[in-house]
């Protein structure tokens, strides 16, 4: 893997501040592949003064130049798909065919859509005898995750910029060579100097830097809650923006007269997808009491399916392997039953935790409760509807979820009562203009189509 030993600022690759290093580990094998620097609070400044210096021209530049530069920017990362989901799979340990589907094409199709939306979106409307107007906000600190390294740039990165704002992004220490190559894409791109800037480094040091920097207008930021939560302090302690989309605990709920099959098989898929490592998994599968062991079977025959190794890639780090197998224990000390997998180590080599499928699970226990983000499945049992929407809605969070019916009105219906804020009907394909964000502890703000974009707009009226 190539790295680069220094940040992209200002348009140029610029020599680190301090000598530090971070070592990207692949976690199929625990071999280094590459190391990038540990940037510093000096290096956040020296691209967050970039970012402002670019802010006024990109701002001043008309919506239709903004998504020229945006299309650039898709028509690169779509030649480049096969190196980026080499690298993807290089430090995050995502299975080839993963990383080349999800990792590298789901970012051009995301990209794509906001060159279009740049070039379409109405960025002023006449109210009355007012004229009001949607500017740029301005430098926007993005702060993003391991678990889609590309996905989770772009998701930021492009509506920011066709919002006309300018950013400097922190990707996440365990997959930064993904973001080195997005910063690569972006100068071939042609966007000016300073529109963009890289800084790699620790969350603790260059992430709370890039927080707390009173340049920064915006903090977008994907995440844990506990982190989310801190950053929200920050951010409300200076009166600065924030957008945070946070944890999950989505609820997959099977109604009576569904397809069982078809989504019991769905809903294993959407948990092993990625190693579990997708905030939005539907962690917990809810079925009616008169299907429920049959549903407990059909989950059991399909997670076998899953081969670490093959279908399943490892986890991102030792850490959180060891967290993942703590809750597996945990869940089967609070007397869940284990149908599927459990805490051995499958696999001597990599980060690899075993495909696991749990029954016999009461909404009251940790792994009903908490945010494993692993390849870790619950089974709930509830009596009747009611009983089902009482138990999707009791966690902390809202994120994402799916409801299955026996026609979509039905479905429909129990998903308006649902206190989250994406909800597939019936096996709904995924939407890149659809928004997405959640409910409660799960975050503030949206992501994606227009709803995205409107997170880097600020409003202005004008009366006549």
């Amino acid at each position: 893997m190539k790295a680069h030993d220094g940040m992209y600022i200002g348009g140029d690759w610029r020599p680190a501040s301090g000598q530090d290093t971070i070592a990207v580990v692949n976690p199929a094998d625990e071999q280094v592949v590459g190391h990038v620097p540990a940037g510093t609070a000096e290096d956040v400044d020296a691209a967050v003064r970039a970012a402002r210096a670019a802010f006024p021209g990109w701002a001043a530049t008309p919506p239709a130049e903004r998504a020229a530069r945006i299309g650039a920017l898709r028509d690169v990362l779509a030649a480049r798909k096969d190196e980026i989901a080499e690298t993807v799979t290089a430090e995050l340990g995502s299975p080839l065919p993963l990383s080349q589907m999800v990792h590298a094409g789901v970012p051009v199709l995301v990209a794509g859509s906001y060159a279009e939306l740049a070039a379409s979106y109405s960025f002023e409307e006449k109210l009355g005898n007012s004229t009001v107007l949607l500017e740029p906000v301005g430098v926007v600190g993005a702060i993003t995750p391991w678990n889609y390294p590309l996905h989770q740039i772009v998701a930021k990165v492009a509506p920011a910029l066709a919002a006309g704002c300018t950013v400097v992004l922190k990707p996440a220490e365990d997959t930064p060579l993904t973001a080195q190559l997005f910063a690569e894409a972006t100068h071939e791109a042609g966007l000016p100097p300073g529109v963009f800037n890289l800084v790699t480094g620790i969350g603790a040091v260059a992430g709370q830097a890039l927080a707390e920097h009173e340049g920064v207008d915006l903090v977008s930021f994907t995440g844990s809650t506990a982190v989310g939560k801190q950053i929200g302090a920050t951010a409300g302690a200076a009166v600065k923006r924030v957008a945070l989309e946070l944890g999950g605990k989505s609820a997959n709920v099977i109604l009576p007269g569904a397809d069982l099959a078809k989504a019991v098989n769905v809903g294993v898929a959407n948990v092993m997808s990625n190693s579990g490592q997708t905030c939005s998994a539907w962690t917990r599968m809810l079925v009616d009491a008169e299907r429920y062991e049959e549903a407990v079977s059909l989950a059991a025959t399909a997670v076998a399916k899953y081969v670490p190794g093959e279908r399943v890639g490892p986890l991102v780090n030792a850490k959180q392997q060891a967290r993942v197998r703590g809750y597996i224990e945990k869940g089967i000390e609070e007397g869940a039953r284990l149908v599927a997998g459990g805490p051995e180590a499958p696999k001597e080599q990599g980060y690899y935790v075993s495909p696991t499928v749990f029954a016999d699970v009461t909404p009251d226990m940790t792994i009903a409760q908490e945010e494993i983000f692993g390849p870790v499945l619950s089974i709930l049992k509830y009596e009747d509807v009611d009983d089902a929407l009482r138990i999707a809605n009791g966690t902390v969070y809202g994120l994402a979820g799916a409801v299955w019916g026996a026609d979509d009105a039905e479905a429909v219906a129990f998903a308006r009562r649902m206190d989250t804020g994406q909800v597939d009907i019936n096996g709904g394909r995924f939407n890149p203009l659809a928004p997405f964000g959640g409910y409660k502890q799960s975050g503030v703000g949206r992501e994606l189509g227009p709803h995205g974009l409107s997170e880097y707009l600020q409003t202005k009226s004008l009366q006549f």
